[in-house]
């Protein structure tokens, strides 16, 4: 005789959904969003079909049509002109270039959108990493001086969410503690907790121009094959102020977000990357795939695994799937 049988709560959809665990809405996203410098621009990415890189104009109505699908937070990051790259990444604090000026622009038309800001050197940086080079080596401590800047300019312009995904050890303190002593003490910090050194990042790289002039990030990224050390980097992160803490990339590394999850009190974020994205939509457009259901599952598993917040580029196609 079997007394137990699972099968009893998996009879109808009704039932289905009274039982379910886990489930993804629309509050769950941030958006990433590509700018580019100009008007009326908008170009779309060739290796992330459905992403464009938007001018400001263009930008602040792609985030007003998000915004009426419920989607209210969104990540930006900038293209910049190769011209405007230095090895010091001074663009990154210049109030009249291309990012901070619609940083402000974004935040003076649509106060009730969160927008998170990239704290890292590699869009500005004419050697294409996230750190000072010299002599071939990144430099840490003399780095985390120009994300001050960064981070402080962003802030006066409205950031309401700081990201550093420079991965330089100590960013977190050092940030939290420029914000503190110049007055934003409501920003937020989602430190880049686990950013590994993983080739999915290409696309995204495609997208900003960003790719490292020379070398690779295995210096300051993290190595894939290392999980411990992701509770180390957690543990830093959460001891310096960190209000969220991320794991990136998220499909291969469901593990990580657990175990974070699993041993940290503050929230969960895991990016849902450009090269994730990529190969859904290229093996839909081959139809190998389906590609809404399949994109519907991989959100799913991220959130199952304990990411309460999950940045990926498709929040609006499922929002408007979902609406």
């Amino acid at each position: 005789m079997i007394t137990h049988r699972p099968r009893r709560n998996r009879k109808s959809e009704a039932i289905r959904k009274l039982v379910q665990e886990n489930e993804v809405t629309v509050n769950d996203f941030i958006f990433p969003l590509f700018l580019i410098d100009g008007k009326n621009k908008k170009s779309e990415v060739a290796s992330m079909p459905g992403i464009f890189r938007f001018s400001s104009d263009l930008l602040l109505k792609e985030i007003e049509s998000c915004l009426n699908l419920g989607i209210n937070t969104f990540a930006l990051f900038p293209n910049i002109e190769e011209k405007l790259k230095d090895k010091k990444a001074t663009e990154s604090w210049n109030k009249k270039g291309l990012y901070l000026r619609t940083l402000t622009e974004v935040k003076k038309k649509f106060p009730e959108a969160v927008i998170m800001t990239d704290v890292a050197m590699d869009p500005y940086s004419s050697d294409g990493h996230d750190g000072i080079v010299k002599n071939g080596e990144i430099l840490n401590d003399e780095t985390l001086e120009v994300l001050g800047k960064m981070a402080l300019a962003q802030a006066q312009c409205g950031a309401d969410i700081i990201g550093p995904s420079d991965m330089m050890d100590g960013r977190v303190a050092h940030l939290r503690d420029v914000l503190d002593d110049n007055g934003f003490t409501n920003v937020s910090i989602m430190s880049y907790t686990a950013k590994y050194a993983s080739a999915f990042y290409g696309p995204f790289r495609d997208a900003l121009d960003s790719a490292p002039k020379f070398g690779d990030k295995k210096t300051y990224q993290m190595n894939p094959a290392n999980s411990k050390e992701a509770l180390l980097e957690a543990e830093l992160d959460f001891s310096e102020g960190a209000d969220f803490l991320m794991v990136k990339p998220a499909l291969s590394y469901l593990d990580i977000i657990k175990s974070l999850n699993d041993n940290f009190v503050l929230p969960i974020a895991a990016y849902n990357v450009s090269g994730e994205y990529a190969m859904v939509k290229a093996a839909a457009q081959k139809g190998w795939i389906d590609n809404k259901k399949i994109r519907d599952e991989i959100l799913l598993s991220i959130k199952r695994a304990g990411a309460s917040v999950i940045l990926t580029y498709f929040a609006k196609e499922w929002a408007l799937d979902h609406k």
